[in-house]
């Protein structure tokens, strides 16, 4: 009898842990498709400016841009990555139509350079936020 109660509380909280976990790499990979959008308009933006002084910011997004899909690709598959990564992009762009890359820059310049700095410490972050 104690071994059924075991057995069912463990593996009613194996679920939890399971559905916290996936809550937890859903809401970082979220984060990080929003970067990597992020970075690589950014970096198209300068590289349409023809201003070769900002040639080496360009280049420093567009890597940032790449090691955010990188990370991303741990968890996802990449028909998942790619989808993800084209409509955040179009809600990037719709978000700027009447603006500037400006807009985006105040809005993720900071979050996204310690996400793509430090993934483990925002994993680590969405795993506490979804227990």
């Amino acid at each position: 009898m104690k071994l059924r109660i075991f057995a069912l509380v463990f593996g009613i909280g194996s679920s939890f842990a399971l559905q916290a976990q996936d809550k937890a790499v859903e809401g970082f990979t979220a984060e990080l498709i929003e970067c990597a959008s992020y970075y690589q308009i950014s970096s198209d933006a300068i590289a349409g400016m023809n201003a070769p002084q900002m040639q080496a910011v360009g280049q420093r997004l567009a890597a940032s841009a790449d090691t955010a899909i990188e990370i991303s690709s741990q968890y996802m598959s990449k028909e998942a990555l790619t989808k993800a990564l084209h409509t955040q992009k179009q809600a990037h762009m719709e978000k700027i139509a009447n603006a500037n890359v400006g807009v985006l820059m105040r809005e993720y310049k900071e979050s996204c350079k310690k996400i793509v700095d430090n993934p483990q410490k925002r994993l680590d972050y969405w795993v506490m936020s979804t227990m």
